[in-house]
């Protein structure tokens, strides 16, 4: 048996409000941990919300990182996905937990797949 992939699921809670109110604070972070966990961007887009709150996506070549942002609850819920290594996906959302510093962080990983090698 092998997996097509690892999809991680988190969210942050207890985040500073001033982390994740606008765009460009939250696209610099990811920016950052997208190229520092090793993944390859495709393309990404960003929404600012009024008056704070950000909604983000990071399309991969491995597939997919996205994040959503409530500074007045001071919540993140994100998702990696990567259909390539686990080693990166982890990465990324360590890379994530020292950016955004959240007090807690609860996460859910799925095993993509599995299936069966030809």
């Amino acid at each position: 048996m092998f997996v097509m992939g690892i999809h991680v699921i988190a969210e942050f809670f207890g985040v500073e409000a001033g982390r994740i109110s606008r765009v460009d604070t939250v696209q610099e972070i990811l920016e950052r941990v997208v190229l520092e966990s090793g993944l390859h961007p495709v393309d990404s887009a960003f929404h600012q919300f009024e008056p704070h709150g950000v909604s983000g996506f990071f399309l991969l070549r491995e597939s997919h990182l996205s994040v959503h942002t409530w500074p007045e609850h001071r919540y993140v819920a994100l998702d990696i996905f990567s259909c390539g290594s686990e080693e990166p996906a982890f990465k990324a959302l360590d890379l994530l937990i020292k950016g955004l510093q959240p007090k807690s962080v609860k996460k859910h990983v799925i095993w993509r797949g599995p299936l069966e090698k030809d």
